[in-house]
């Protein structure tokens, strides 16, 4: 069935992890172009002061203190929705948390409370949604990451929960496809972004955490889901890094866990030593609203890439992919013959 979705002026939508980086962004964009929000997270004062912001300037808005860890909690925001408008079109699953540190040093607790938000959070989100989209038809977007394909070395648990997220979203969308459920399903799978993920992650490293170069701007995510709320895709890639990332892992793996093992793990340590363990996001609400995170570079404020792929013709898209797949091979190729040079001169030919 066709899924012939709502222009955004026209939508309620439900936002979950509203109250910092991508969701927070996503929620003032989508509140410009006039959809009506419901927004979630655990931080209170954060959700009021955003709520009275975009109430104040002609938007509505209304919030809802959630962990999605619980399923009732999900719940109560989706009643929420239609208690205060009735009905709404567009969930987008965004709240997530993280951890950096090795396997061996991460209590299997906190494991589990990765999951708990990251996978059961979505998955009570989607279900939720999908109950009450079948019969009016709308979007359901889900928030994974290019983790979602690849693992990021020291975010292992990240990475899992993601490759799940990624799993349950695509055999959402088969299910509701075979039931003619008129409901866009939609993958969103972000880079590095500078958002205050690595400041809200627990830590187990000796140092900081930061993301690793690029980063993008969490305006490029946002475009990106509300581009999806209004329009039917599969999946969109933000940051042209990160198809770049994942297209070096499908075709040369052992490559790819070099780069992680020697370059990439070096990039996810700060200069700084790490916080107290226990001030992070994983065990607390974030508490204020904060868009932006740490990270000490230039933060690229938009993807070519992904702005062609959202908004130009399938032609245009089709060039992007084969250009990129040409700089990964020609990018391989010189990887591959500097390798064979060390390796000769290693053994002194």
């Amino acid at each position: 069935m066709k899924t012939n979705l709502k222009k955004l002026k026209d939508q309620v939508m439900v936002i979950t992890g509203a109250s910092s980086g991508i969701g927070l962004v996503t929620a003032r964009l989508a509140a410009k172009a006039g959809a009506r929000l419901v927004l979630a997270s655990r931080s209170e004062d954060a959700l009021r002061q955003l709520s009275d912001e975009i109430n104040q300037s002609g938007g509505q808005a209304i919030y809802v203190v959630a962990d999605v860890s619980q399923q009732a909690d999900v719940q109560r925001v989706a009643q929420a929705a239609q208690d205060r408008f009735g009905s709404y079109d567009t969930w987008v699953n965004n709240a997530g948390a993280s951890i950096y540190g090795k396997l061996e040093q991460v209590p299997i607790e906190d494991m589990r409370k990765v999951f708990e938000t990251n996978v059961w959070g979505l998955i009570y989100g989607s279900l939720e949604a999908a109950r009450h989209l079948k019969s009016k038809g709308g979007a359901i977007i889900n928030v994974g990451s290019i983790l979602s394909d690849v693992t990021a070395i020291l975010q292992t648990i990240y990475s899992a929960s993601k490759h799940a997220v990624k799993g349950f979203t695509d055999g959402l969308r088969m299910e509701l496809e075979m039931d003619g459920a008129p409901i866009s399903v939609t993958l969103i799978q972000p880079s590095s972004i500078d958002t205050p993920y690595t400041v809200h992650a627990k830590n187990y490293m000796d140092c900081e955490a930061k993301h690793g170069p690029p980063a993008y701007a969490p305006e490029t995510v946002a475009r990106a889901i509300l581009h999806a709320a209004t329009t039917s895709e599969r999946a969109i890639v933000v940051g042209g890094a990160g198809r770049s990332f994942i297209g070096l892992q499908r075709w040369t793996p052992a490559l790819f866990d070099q780069y992680m093992e020697k370059a990439f793990v070096k990039q996810e340590h700060a200069d700084q030593a790490p916080r107290p363990i226990g001030q992070n996001g994983l065990d607390h609400a974030g508490g204020t609203l904060q868009e932006r995170g740490n990270y000490p570079g230039y933060t690229r404020e938009t993807s070519f890439y992904t702005a062609a792929i959202t908004t130009g013709s399938p032609a245009l898209r089709t060039a992007l992919l084969a250009g990129a797949g040409v700089a990964l091979a020609a990018w391989l190729g010189h990887a591959g013959k500097a390798k064979e040079q060390q390796g000769r001169a290693q053994r002194g030919w």
